[in-house]
């Protein structure tokens, strides 16, 4: 299932309230969120599952949500342990 957000990687985008939402809740500073995002999503240790209409990548402590249908990454916060 994976696949599908790799095949459409170009596709993954977000808003400008979505960039200062992922920034804050990650610290990214002046980063290229959906850069980050994208190079998360594609890294091999990313595991991903589709929950009804979203994709919910997590990696490297962090929980990405990315629409399924629009590819628009949603949020993406630190996993609470």
């Amino acid at each position: 299932m994976m696949n599908v957000l790799i095949e459409n990687l170009e596709r993954i985008h977000t808003t400008e309230m979505g960039v200062e939402r992922i920034r804050r809740n990650l610290g990214l500073g002046e980063q290229d969120v959906v850069a980050w995002c994208r190079e998360k999503i594609q890294d091999s240790r990313a595991e991903a599952e589709r929950r009804g209409k979203n994709w919910y990548i997590r990696i490297d402590g962090c929980e990405i949500t990315v629409n399924a249908y629009s590819y628009t990454i949603i949020t993406a916060h630190r996993i609470k342990e």
